[in-house]
C-alpha cells in the first residue's frame, strides 16, 4: 500500500488537511477543481526559484483567497509589492477570468523551516540536476540539509537516465526511519521532474518529522461526548 497511495491523502483528517477549502455542486465543482490544479501548477513553475511549500485556496461567494507558503517571500513580493501585483494579474488573465481582479486576494507566508519541506527540497534538487550536477551529490546534500533541520528520517528516489546513461534506472538514498503505514506519523511527500538534455529525471522525497497525537483536552471532550 505504501507505494500505491499518496502519503498526504492517506493521512487526510488525521494529521493533514485539504489544501482547498470551498463547497460546490455539479459543474461548479469540476470547474473549481480544474482551476485549483491549474493555479498550483502555474505557481510551482513560475515561482520555482522562490521555493514554494504549498498553495492553499479558499473560495467564498464571489471572492477567492490564494495563500502561498514560500521560503523566499521577498522574491515574490518584489519592490513595493510590484511583484505580487503582477503575479495576481497573471493568475487573473490566465486562470481566474470568472473573478474580478479586486476579488482575488494573494496572501504570501514565509515558511519557518524550509529544509523540512519536501516540495521545497524537490524544487532545489531539480534545479541542481538541470545544472548537470552529479545526482548522488545532490541526494547526499539534500539528506544532510534535512538531517540538520531536525527531521527523524528522509527517503529520496531519483529515476531516469541518470548521468546520461543509456538505460534508465532508479536510485534511492535514505536516512533514519520513514513509517509510511503509521497514520499518526507526520510524513511530508512531494515529487517532481528535472528536465535535462537526456530526458526527464523523476524525484520523489519523503520526510518524517515525528508523530502527531490528539491533544488531551480534545480526547477528554470526545470521551465525555460518548458518555
Amino acid at each position: 500500500m505504501g507505494k500505491k497511495i499518496n502519503p498526504k491523502i492517506f493521512r487526510i483528517s488525521t494529521t493533514k488537511n485539504w489544501p482547498s477549502k470551498w463547497f460546490a455542486i455539479g459543474k461548479d465543482y469540476y470547474k473549481n477543481t480544474e482551476q485549483d490544479i491549474r493555479v498550483r501548477k502555474f505557481l510551482l513553475k513560475e515561482l520555482r526559484e522562490a521555493g514554494i511549500d504549498r498553495v492553499e485556496v479558499e473560495r467564498g461567494a464571489d471572492k477567492i483567497n490564494i495563500g502561498i507558503h514560500t521560503a523566499k517571500p521577498g522574491l515574490i513580493i518584489g519592490r513595493g509589492g510590484a511583484g505580487a501585483d503582477d503575479l495576481k494579474k497573471k493568475i487573473h488573465s490566465r486562470m481566474l477570468k470568472n473573478y474580478k481582479l479586486g476579488s482575488i486576494s494573494l496572501n504570501i507566508f514565509e515558511v519557518d523551516r524550509p529544509n523540512l519541506s519536501a516540495q521545497i527540497l524537490v524544487q532545489s534538487m531539480t534545479i541542481d540536476l538541470e545544472k548537470r550536477m552529479p545526482f548522488r551529490r545532490v541526494m547526499k546534500q539534500a539528506i544532510n540539509r534535512v538531517e540538520r533541520a531536525g527531521a527523524l528520517g528522509v527517503k529520496i528516489i531519483v529515476s531516469g537516465r541518470l548521468n546520461g546513461a543509456e538505460i534508465a534506472r532508479e536510485e534511492m538514498l535514505s536516512w533514519g526511519k520513514v513509517p509510511l503505514q503509521t497514520l499518526r506519523a507526520d510524513i511530508d511527500y512531494a515529487r517532481g521532474a528535472a528536465k535535462t538534455t537526456y530526458g526527464a529525471i523523476g524525484v520523489k522525497v519523503w520526510i518524517y518529522k515525528g508523530d502527531k497525537f490528539i491533544k488531551t483536552e480534545e480526547r477528554k471532550g470526545e470521551v465525555l461526548g460518548k458518555k
